[in-house]
């Protein structure tokens, strides 16, 4: 459920005729709306026991979440469809590779195999889409930093969900998110409206769709089964983004684009099935 939900975020997004802060801005406020009563209530007496640590945690997991969903939204405006997410599901990579850093985690020979794999295949959908234009190659390298940042928060998140439930977790990490997008937002002279009719039924499915059935049942997930599995779960997303895209808006991948994505996709399936083996 979580993949499908997660493949309807890059169509949602490319159809709101918003700048990507803004539509990143009311993704998430219209998300921590939905689940404000959840959180408020039956999570209202640990919301008020979570320690500055993780208060503090959970806000920087926030941040990072608004500046993944800032740099792959905007990178859509410039690359494909199939390139972006392809692109932006490189975070499992980082990912493990942060556990070994920070938590010490080993990793097989096997997963460095995995790891080099996936980095061809960047370099493959990079190069195709540099020779199509300069555009295309700098919306994925913002599909690239989304990777990066969206990894910062999964490997916060992983640790934070041990201790915290979900719904106060997500009430905190989508409102610090929300608050930091308000902000960009604002500091760059955006306006928050009016904008077309259509435009907010999109605000509004994404945050109900890949948001709510996406991010919060992959959060959900990350308490019960290992973070590894979670990872390998998000590599359909592209996948299925993919072909929505070819349904929609009729963008036919490239032979370079289909190459490189399927390198990626095997080489982080490689990588990551070897760190959970480890």
């Amino acid at each position: 459920m979580g993949v499908v939900g997660a493949a309807f975020s890059s169509i949602f997004t490319k159809l709101a005729m918003a700048p990507p802060l803004v539509i990143a801005f009311y993704r998430l406020g219209f998300t921590v709306l939905m689940i404000a009563p959840i959180a408020l209530t039956r999570g209202r007496e640990e919301l008020r026991s979570m320690g500055r640590r993780d208060i503090m945690l959970a806000c920087l997991s926030g941040v990072l979440l608004a500046l993944h969903f800032t740099a792959w939204i905007t990178s859509l405006e410039y690359t494909s469809i199939a390139s972006s997410t392809v692109l932006v599901t490189m975070q499992p990579l980082f990912v493990v590779l942060g556990g070994y850093l920070i938590f010490k985690e080993k990793i097989a020979r096997t997963g460095l195999v995995g790891a080099s794999l996936a980095l061809t295949g960047s370099i493959i959908v990079g190069v195709g889409d540099f020779q199509i234009g300069g555009q295309a190659f700098w919306g994925d390298i913002l599909a690239f930093a989304g990777a990066i940042f969206i990894a910062g928060y999964v490997l916060i998140g992983r640790g934070l969900r041990h201790r915290l439930s979900l719904f106060p977790y997500i009430f905190v990490v989508y409102g610090a998110s929300t608050v930091t997008l308000f902000l960009g937002a604002l500091l760059t002279g955006l306006s928050f409206f009016p904008y077309p009719p259509f435009t907010w039924l999109w605000f509004f499915l994404l945050a109900l769709v890949p948001t709510i059935f996406g991010h919060t049942i992959f959060n959900w997930a990350l308490r019960y089964v290992k973070a590894a599995v979670v990872s390998v779960s998000i590599l359909g997303e592209p996948v299925g983004a993919t072909i929505l895209a070819y349904i929609i808006f009729h963008q036919v991948p490239s032979p370079l684009q289909l190459v490189g994505g399927a390198i990626i996709i095997t080489g982080l399936a490689i990588f990551i099935r070897a760190a959970a083996e480890k």
